[in-house]
């Protein structure tokens, strides 16, 4: 399923535009992260995706459709979002109602969705008759996630998924992230943790001042030196050593070693240029030490 912003302006009120003719093309089945600076309208931007606000100018299409033409509803079909604080999305009394809640709103409450639910309930660790509100952070913002996998939208709109979670917490919810898009599903993700959108995000769009000033493959994206700027962005340790060895010595400049993507990539490319810098003292062409 197909997103696409065309010259969008929107705002919360008349006297203060959030967005100022926002573009961009996301493709089915595509993990895009936003990054940026608090304020720069990336939340706003999620919001126009599933409908909670329209734009004042401009149109937000999902597979071709303006979201001014779609029912609430239709858009919930299509679209699962994941706010930011999961106090902000859940609202029932145990795990199970939480994440029966969907299906219910929907009108799709039968035997198909109350067996969908044990599956996710066993697949997320969850307890289905704790209290939501009793869980702590990490808990709760898994079971937000859950409440949107289960209802296997299309498309998945991600505010600042790993916020607030430790480590372990962290890397939990983005496996099941990555499980979703392997399944086939869009993926939307504002987030400022550089590291997690080097790992995960295919391609990156980058806004300031309620525009997008930068976009592309993910670490092409993250080595321009001028969005860093712009953007005020603190790109990811693997990009950052690469950006600086390119600095300290011109000979590595265009070498695998300051394009790696990885560390596993970064170690290869150090030990390709060293054969290539032990042979070339000894006036060789080939052969091994």
């Amino acid at each position: 399923m197909t997103i696409e912003f065309r010259d969008v302006h929107a705002s919360y009120d008349t006297d203060t535009p959030i967005l100022k003719g926002v573009s961009f093309h996301v493709d089915d089945g595509e993990f895009v992260a936003f990054v940026g600076t608090n304020g720069a309208g990336k939340s706003t931007t999620m919001r126009l995706v599933n409908g909670l606000l329209k734009p004042e100018k401009g149109e937000v299409l999902i597979d071709g459709v303006s979201t001014v033409e779609l029912k609430t509803s239709e858009l919930a079909r299509r679209v699962g979002f994941l706010f930011q604080n999961p106090d902000n999305q859940i609202c029932s009394s145990t795990v199970r109602e939480e994440l029966l809640f969907g299906f219910r709103a929907l009108g799709r409450l039968d035997a198909n969705a109350e067996a969908r639910v044990e599956e996710i309930i066993e697949e997320f660790g969850l307890n289905p008759d704790d209290d939501p509100f009793l869980l702590n952070r990490g808990t709760r913002q898994l079971l937000a996630l859950a409440s949107i996998v289960v209802l296997d939208t299309p498309v998945v709109v991600l505010d600042e998924p790993t916020t607030g979670l430790d480590f372990r917490e962290c890397v939990k919810v983005m496996r099941i992230i990555r499980r979703l898009h392997e399944s086939g599903a869009t993926i939307v993700m504002v987030c400022h943790d550089m590291e997690v959108v080097a790992d995960f995000a295919e391609r990156v769009i980058v806004m300031s001042d309620g525009r997008v000033v930068d976009e592309g493959p993910t670490f092409e994206v993250l080595r321009n030196r001028h969005t860093l700027e712009v953007a005020s962005l603190v790109p990811p340790q693997i990009v950052d050593i690469s950006l600086a060895l390119s600095l300290v010595r011109q000979d590595l400049r265009g070498t695998p070693v300051t394009q790696a993507n990885d560390l596993d990539e970064m170690c290869d490319a150090v030990a390709q240029v060293k054969d290539v810098e032990y042979l070339g003292a000894r006036g060789l062409e080939g052969g091994s030490r």
